[in-house]
């Protein structure tokens, strides 16, 4: 079944060619988009949606989350509110949680989590594993992701449990532990970063990772400057995530390279650590991204609409730029081509705002401005009466 999505005030493409649309139509058939163009000439379809002049832009792209947890982390947020330092310790009482949850609490937390993420626009979703950080409970954390995400990335290499060998660690992360998670998973990524996994160890488990087919991924420079980033684009990663603290070297290093530089600014306000410096990278030729990092302790957010406000009003970024980094970024961070643009054949993933414009994103940060949502096709979220 067609439907025609008419009438529409303003339409980003992120097409080169198609560009920004104006009373603008979108056909969607099936699971693609199957025509973009002036309202005027729009063709026919099984079924029509009248926008109302309202604007409309590809879904949501979130390249960065964690839903496998349990547990909850209101206590180290406060804390931390109150003036304690974030050190990432608080990974191991999510740790903890997760492994004594039930298969359904989990998928629960899943499900929910996803539910309130696609309510809010967002149309393609990346997860990690990295909260079981034992063969069965990331086995069991992928195999759970794999239920709900669109891409899910292997992060056994989140942080060394308590009481083990960080040697012997790296030794099953990079070997058994790699080689049962990696059918459920595209992606491998490692938390390289001082306590955590250093460069050496970072590099081990990338490799491994890469010589079975996984693309990778790294966390890099975010609790101070470090080897993340030079790491990521030495291998060819497609992304490295958080960027907070970045040499000069580093950002040449980004603007040489098809490495996505992926920004967390919900996770630096709630750490409370400066945010990345989006316009120094894209005034360099840097290609970037912008994602929730949802997790239960330093990023409990799934509003990509609150990373582009933050975006904007505290990044210096403009409002397409920070659009098109939320949509074409995260598909880019992703290397997928058919998501975070609305152009024939790509998925059919819309979102409509009860605004005449991208800009109200952040000319009315808060305000919740989603009014209908199609992901692959289907009304994830009817228009609103």
């Amino acid at each position: 079944m067609s439907v025609l999505v008419t009438n529409l005030g303003e339409l980003t493409t992120n097409d080169p060619e198609l560009g920004t649309v104006r009373d603008a139509a979108i056909v969607l058939d099936g699971d693609r988009v199957a025509w973009v163009g002036h309202a005027k000439r729009a063709p026919q379809a099984d079924s029509r949606v009248d926008g109302q002049g309202r604007a409309g832009l590809p879904g949501w792209v979130d390249s960065h989350t964690h839903l496998v947890f349990a547990g909850d982390r209101t206590a180290e947020f406060g804390a931390r509110m109150a003036g304690e330092p974030y050190t990432a310790g608080g990974i191991a009482v999510t740790v903890e949680a997760t492994r004594a949850a039930d298969d359904e609490q989990l998928r629960a937390g899943l499900r929910k989590h996803v539910a309130e993420a696609v309510a809010q626009g967002t149309t393609c979703v990346e997860t990690k594993t990295g909260y079981g950080l034992t063969v069965e409970d990331e086995v069991r954390s992928a195999r759970l992701a794999a239920e709900f995400a669109d891409e899910v990335t292997y992060l056994g290499a989140h942080l060394v449990p308590s009481g083990t060998d960080p040697d012997a660690y790296v030794d099953l992360a990079a070997g058994e532990m790699l080689d049962r998670v990696a059918p459920y998973v595209q992606w491998a990524d490692v938390f390289c970063e001082t306590g955590a996994f250093d460069e050496a160890q970072s590099r081990r488990v990338l490799k491994a990772a890469a010589a079975r087919g996984l693309g990778l991924r790294v966390h890099g420079n975010q609790l101070g400057p470090g080897p993340g980033v030079r790491l990521a684009v030495e291998l060819g990663a497609a992304s490295v995530d958080h960027c907070t603290h970045l040499a000069q070297s580093d950002v040449d290093a980004l603007a040489g390279s098809d490495t996505v530089a992926t920004l967390l600014p919900a996770c630096d306000l709630s750490t409370r650590q400066p945010l990345p410096e989006a316009r120094r990278l894209l005034d360099a030729g840097a290609t970037i991204a912008l994602a929730t990092n949802c997790n239960p302790g330093s990023s409990y957010t799934s509003s990509m609409a609150y990373c582009i406000a933050t975006a904007v009003l505290q990044m210096r970024l403009s409002v397409p730029e920070a659009v098109r980094a939320a949509t074409l970024g995260g598909a880019q961070a992703l290397r997928r081509t058919d998501v975070g643009v609305l152009r024939p054949g790509a998925r059919a993933d819309l979102h409509l705002l009860d605004a005449p414009s991208a800009t109200h994103l952040a000319y009315r940060p808060g305000v919740p401005l989603t009014w209908a949502v199609w992901r692959s096709g289907a009304p994830a979220r009817p228009p609103r009466g």
